[in-house]
């Protein structure tokens, strides 16, 4: 009787013991998802222009992201890999940077081209231009774009983008090779197949033209330009990367069918990729 009830005991004890770790482990659950998705975003901007003749406007447009919460220092340094020179994450400091660096682009345009604007005759709006987009933050990796675009004379502006995404559980920029262990050279194979899987949508006299059409180079590398979502992985090109500036800028998705066998268990997990 005496080990019967002892058995009951153990049996009770036990069964608290697992119910509260399960607590436990719902709750880190809630507490890391709470981190990931609900991740505190906000953004410092600057829009501004002057006159430096009667034809000619400078303009400056920028807006950045803030984290407030995110402290680690290496982290925000790749966040912000474009702007070296930030020391101070805050929005205030950002706000100071992104005025410092208007007036930085206005006193060097003047400089650097004192001897001939007075010579331009008609109305020209030269201006330099670039944004911080958060596009996604799923299963703690965020995924932020990066545009860029300028003109100062020409036959047209240029532009640009940059994707990156940030492992927040790790604190550091995702690469490819935690994605997938597949070799550069057969994702090349991959991403040529699939180049006209999303069209740029250029237009000739005959129609829509295909990207395959314009390609300028032999071989599409496997870049680090790289987002995904939960169907693709999707590499991204800008003006004059891969074909010419026709063809504006390009991306070729790759599934993750293309990748099975070779993805990585802990992202495949955090993916839900089946």
């Amino acid at each position: 009787m005496k080990n019967t009830i002892a058995v009951i005991a153990l049996s009770s004890f036990l069964a608290v013991i697992a119910c509260k770790k399960n607590e436990k482990a719902v709750l880190a659950e809630k507490t890391e998802n709470k981190t990931t998705e609900e991740l505190v975003v906000d953004s410092v901007k600057v829009n501004d222009s002057v006159k430096i003749t009667d034809s000619l406007k400078l303009s400056f447009t920028s807006k950045l992201l803030v984290f407030p919460a995110l402290k680690d220092r290496k982290l925000l340094d790749s966040i912000y890999f474009q702007n070296e020179k930030i020391t101070d994450f805050s929005k205030a400091g950002l706000q100071a940077y992104l005025d410092s660096e208007k007036n930085n682009y206005f006193q060097s345009v003047k400089s650097n081209n004192k001897d001939w604007v007075s010579d331009i005759t008609y109305a020209q709006n030269w201006y330099s231009s670039s944004y911080m987009n958060l596009i996604s933050n799923t299963n703690g990796y965020m995924h932020i774009q990066y545009v860029g675009s300028g003109y100062e004379g020409g036959a047209h502006d240029n532009y640009g983008f940059s994707e990156r995404v940030f492992d927040l559980k790790n604190s550091k920029k995702l690469e490819l090779k935690e994605i997938t262990s597949m070799p550069k050279n057969k994702i090349e194979v991959i991403l040529m197949k699939n180049i006209d899987k999303m069209n740029s949508g250029t237009m000739d006299g005959d129609g829509e033209v295909k990207n395959s059409e314009m390609l300028l180079v032999e071989k599409i590398p496997a870049s680090d330009n790289f987002y995904f979502d939960n169907k693709n992985l999707y590499f991204h090109y800008s003006p004059y990367e891969i074909a010419a500036f026709a063809a504006g800028d390009i991306t070729i998705p790759v599934s993750w069918e293309d990748l099975k066998g070779t993805l990585n268990t802990e992202f495949k997990e955090r993916m839900k990729i089946k």
